[in-house]
């Protein structure tokens, strides 16, 4: 499964550095018809989660997710010959939705697969992946230099190839038997709800068990996950073009911020996933995201005032910062996810879950460019006192929950039925 995203993501790197050209310079689409495609695909992806983890809940997660690289794969190739801008945005959405949903079934197979040492896991998954991507991206660029339409047809089929070589490793893999997330107890016993709050998530929803949607706690911690996905729009859109706009340093140093997070997130992840066990320290590490989220903005509101060896330093350093918070996020987000959902029904659960990202993906970038960037340094100071105010918010929601589901006496007030 390592080697299946790794190879996956080296695809998708190949992919992230090069479609938008090939959209523009050999498809011929103007600005106009390049957002709707991907406002589409971001739509689309917001979807992926949410039907992956509902499937989960019926269906294999080995088997599924060797149908999202094939759709993708399906998807990707038609692409090629297709010029009608409507199939266009329906193939653009497709292999978005199958993306999502993909990266979804790979951290539910995980999760079962795991069990308790899910977070070593999901740390050794993040390194594999970024050491990926890079490399895909490396890839990409030797096609953008020569730059004929033959080299981005290229490009194409090599992400697409990614997907067919990814299904075949995974229908080499062994699944668990069973449903859901995690193996049934030893002595095959169902898990008992100890709390008011595990008693309202597990309520009966129909065939399916119990729904996520009705699930008032686990939906706002959900809602306070999407700010805590930040980074990844900071680092991707708001330092290059913060660097660009309002600062004197060089353009050559935006590379720079994709080397500086590469490295350090595969170097570093699996030490801070050791320190990071259970989801009490996981509840911790929200706070430290907020607070590393708050010192990345504060550099990005002061680089603008120096000259080009202090916006330089600045930038950098926001740049590191954000790779921090980035290690917090990769440690806490799922690992609550995962804690803070009724055992029987992770799979939809962790769909849900899933979608925070997608749709800090989709909003993330309008929020930066529409209103933080707009408002000059002290948009980027407001971010930042905004995402650290409610990492803590976050932080003590979980808290609550956690020993809600423990059955902590403490917890027992009529009130937590709507935690």
């Amino acid at each position: 499964m390592l080697l299946t995203q790794a190879l996956d993501r080296a695809g998708t790197g190949v992919w992230a550095a090069s479609s938008v050209l090939y959209f523009t310079f050999v498809v011929g689409l103007d600005a106009g018809q390049l957002g709707l495609l991907l406002g589409a695909a971001g739509v689309a992806g917001i979807a992926g989660s949410p039907l992956a983890g509902h499937l989960a809940d019926r269906l294999q997660v080995r088997t599924l997710l060797i149908g999202c690289h094939l759709m993708r794969l399906g998807a990707l190739c038609a692409l090629l010959a297709a010029t009608d801008f409507r199939v266009l945005l329906l193939l653009f959405a497709v292999t978005h939705l199958g993306d999502r949903a993909a990266k979804t079934l790979e951290m539910l197979f995980a999760t079962r697969v795991a069990g308790e040492k899910r977070a070593t896991y999901q740390a050794l998954s993040r390194s594999s992946a970024n050491a990926g991507y890079a490399l895909g991206a490396g890839l990409a660029a030797i096609g953008l230099a020569v730059g004929t339409r033959g080299a981005y047809h290229v490009l194409i089929l090599a992400n697409a190839l990614s997907f067919l070589v990814a299904a075949a490793l995974v229908w080499r893999t062994r699944e668990p038997r069973g449903r859901g997330l995690v193996a049934a107890p030893a002595d095959g016993t169902a898990p008992q709800a100890t709390s008011q709050a595990t008693s309202q998530a597990t309520a009966p929803a129909g065939a399916g068990g119990p729904s996520p949607w009705r699930d008032r706690g686990y939906l706002r911690f959900v809602l306070l996950d999407i700010p805590m996905n930040l980074d990844d729009s900071i680092l991707g859109v708001g330092l290059p073009l913060w660097l660009v706009a309002h600062t004197t340093a060089p353009h050559a140093l935006i590379p720079a911020f994709l080397v500086i997070n590469t490295v350090l997130v595969v170097v570093l992840q699996l030490r801070v996933s050791a320190r990071v066990e259970g989801p009490r320290r996981a509840a911790d590490a929200v706070a430290l995201y907020g607070l590393m989220t708050l010192a990345c903005c504060v550099f990005l509101a002061a680089a603008p005032r120096g000259g080009v060896l202090a916006a330089s330093a600045a930038l950098l350093a926001a740049a590191v910062l954000a790779t921090a918070a980035e290690l917090m996020r990769s440690v806490s987000s799922w690992e609550l996810a995962v804690s803070l959902a009724p055992r029987e029904a992770r799979a939809s659960y962790l769909g849900v879950a899933g979608m925070a990202q997608s749709v800090q993906k989709s909003a993330g970038p309008l929020l930066l460019t529409g209103a933080v960037m707009v408002a000059g340094p002290a948009g980027w100071l407001a971010l930042g006192v905004g995402v650290a105010g409610l990492s803590l918010v976050q932080r003590r929601a979980s808290l609550w929950r956690l020993e809600l589901l423990s059955g902590t006496p403490a917890a027992a007030p009529a009130s937590a039925a709507s935690a």
